[in-house]
């Protein structure tokens, strides 16, 4: 799906006039354009990959969600998101009847979630549901686009130019623009203030922050891949140029990992002790079965030769530096540097990981691009967990949704996160955060179920922009547990849905939280819409 500029939309100039831009297609750009489009707006949404989905589809992450979300603890429009991809799995597969007429079709039977499924069924459903919007010329996905610089007129934007693959530029003029970008991209374009990295625990009081900041203190990313387990077949790579390097590789951590990355040991994410794993091709439990995307035997009839895992483990999350915040240089050998460890983690799994039966390795396993859009079996994007972070008027903390953070607080409040009055929509996830890129080993720690309030995605100075990702006004704590599917959807979901609301009346979002009338009216509006408010 390649970028497609309709004549219509673009002057000789290469200037494109729109009432809301939305910059990144990920799963909080397709809710943020989903909510605008439902009240009435032109929007123009532009993706970096050729899909749209973000974490779901291009960087190919199952979604990890929370205990409920089947009947509750998210909105209503990412439910249907979810029975659309289920929907799609009873029309087109050849299903046992049990699976078909099921309500909680899990596809790939996988622990994460319940609901894990291919890369490419998520972008089908999110197409279905942008389709009719699309066909009127209300909504323009400009895919292999990305921005590129920004025009400021004092605290406002008045347009970003964003770029094509063919090196072609448009600038884009809107009233308001949404960054649902996976790093945050605008920010820095528009000199909106932001942070990155960790706070110190001076600066925001929070349990777990370290004692002094450290921008560079960001989570490790992931080049996912998937793989399929065909037995007695041998689908061996080539050795991958870095191999040797991953081969020996340990982690320099705190507290320590217990040896070589590429092995079944590692560290227990809440206690930190050692742990061992299993790969399991064959039987529940294992590292393979943790992301399964395809379980075979839930197929009456097709050309299945094995099931097909998800590639998201702790062998591959790389800890050498993130692809932002250094030069274009630096960048590129770290994105380079996850591609070649996930490419010998995948030679180490076919040759020389320990078997139970006393072997080494598995060379049935094969990678299944194709499932993912890509040559190599790798997903089109890394999965960026840490973001850059906006300087909003409400900063989340630990103290606002830690378990252990409220624990000294009255019985009432301990057991329960911050109510924010200004709520925008709930969600539940551990606080996660995994090994960083300055040394730190997990940080993974109950959270309570929690909200998110509107202060934290208005930016303290920039009138007209939004952000819709993991780049909200949480902490490098808080951020482990904000930055997961249903919680991005509903950020985007706010966010283009503020963006509508703050248009329809000729204010800058920054005024519906002031008026005490104006945000009644506003956080009704998204009740009306199926946003839940609060837990119940």
């Amino acid at each position: 799906m390649k970028a497609s500029f309709p004549s219509k939309s673009l002057k000789p100039s290469d200037e494109c006039q729109t009432d809301l831009a939305i910059l990144g297609g990920g799963l909080g750009g397709c809710a943020a354009a989903l909510a605008a489009l439902r009240r009435g707006n032109r929007v123009v949404l532009t993706e970096p990959t050729d899909w749209i989905g973000g974490q779901l589809t291009s960087q190919a992450v199952p979604p990890d969600e929370n205990f409920a979300i089947d009947t509750h603890g998210g909105n209503a429009s990412y439910r249907l998101l979810r029975s659309k991809i289920r929907d799609y799995y009873r029309r087109n597969y050849s299903l046992r009847e049990d699976c078909q007429t099921s309500p909680i079709l899990n596809p790939g039977n996988g622990l994460v979630s319940g609901l894990c499924h291919e890369p490419r069924v998520a972008l089908a459903a999110l197409e279905e549901m942008l389709a009719p919007f699309r066909s009127s010329g209300q909504l323009e996905i400009w895919t292999q686009t990305r921005p590129v610089s920004a025009e400021m007129r004092g605290d406002y934007v008045q347009a970003v130019v964003v770029e094509r693959e063919d090196g072609q530029r448009i600038q884009i003029r809107a009233p308001i623009f949404i960054d649902a970008t996976e790093a945050g991209d605008v920010l820095p374009l528009t000199g909106t203030e932001y942070v990155t990295g960790s706070e110190s625990q001076s600066e925001t009081g929070e349990l777990h922050a370290p004692s002094q900041a450290n921008p560079q203190n960001m989570q490790a990313f992931t080049w996912c891949f998937a793989i399929e387990y065909c037995p007695g077949e041998d689908h061996s790579i080539s050795e991958p140029r870095d191999w040797r390097f991953w081969r020996d590789f340990i982690p320099s951590l705190t507290p320590a990992w217990p040896g070589r990355l590429l092995s079944f040991d590692g560290t227990h994410p809440e206690t930190l002790e050692k742990r061992h794993w299993a790969l399991k091709p064959h039987e529940p439990g294992g590292l393979f079965h943790f992301r399964r995307i395809i379980d075979h035997s839930l197929h009456l009839s097709n050309g299945y030769r094995g099931d097909t895992t998800l590639v998201n483990w702790p062998q591959n999350d790389y800890m050498l530096g993130n692809p932002f915040e250094c030069s274009a240089e630096e960048a590129e050998k770290h994105l380079d540097g996850a591609r070649q460890l996930s490419m010998s983690l995948l030679y180490w799994l076919q040759n020389e990981a320990p078997r139970a039966d006393g072997g080494t390795g598995w060379k049935g396993l094969r990678p299944r691009g194709d499932l993912l859009g890509t040559a190599d079996g790798l997903a089109m994007a890394p999965y960026l967990r840490e973001s850059r972070r906006i300087r909003s008027e409400c900063t989340i903390l630990e103290q606002h949704v830690g378990k252990l953070a409220r624990r000294d607080l009255p019985h009432g409040e301990a057991e329960r996160a911050e109510a924010f009055f200004d709520s925008i929509g709930i969600g539940s996830y551990r606080i996660d955060l995994h090994p960083s890129t300055q040394g730190d080993n997990y940080i993974d720690v109950e959270s309570l179920l929690f909200q998110i309030p509107l202060g934290a995605i208005l930016p303290i100075r920039v009138q007209n922009l939004l952000p819709a990702c993991k780049n909200i006004g949480t902490t490098h704590i808080t951020n482990g547990c904000y930055r997961l599917h249903p919680v991005e959807w509903a950020i985007g979901e706010a966010a283009g849905s503020l963006a509508a609301f703050a248009c329809s009346i000729s204010e800058p979002p920054c005024a519906i939280r002031a008026s005490q009338k104006l945000l009644s009216d506003f956080q009704s509006s998204l009740v009306d819409q199926g946003v839940p408010l609060a837990w119940k």
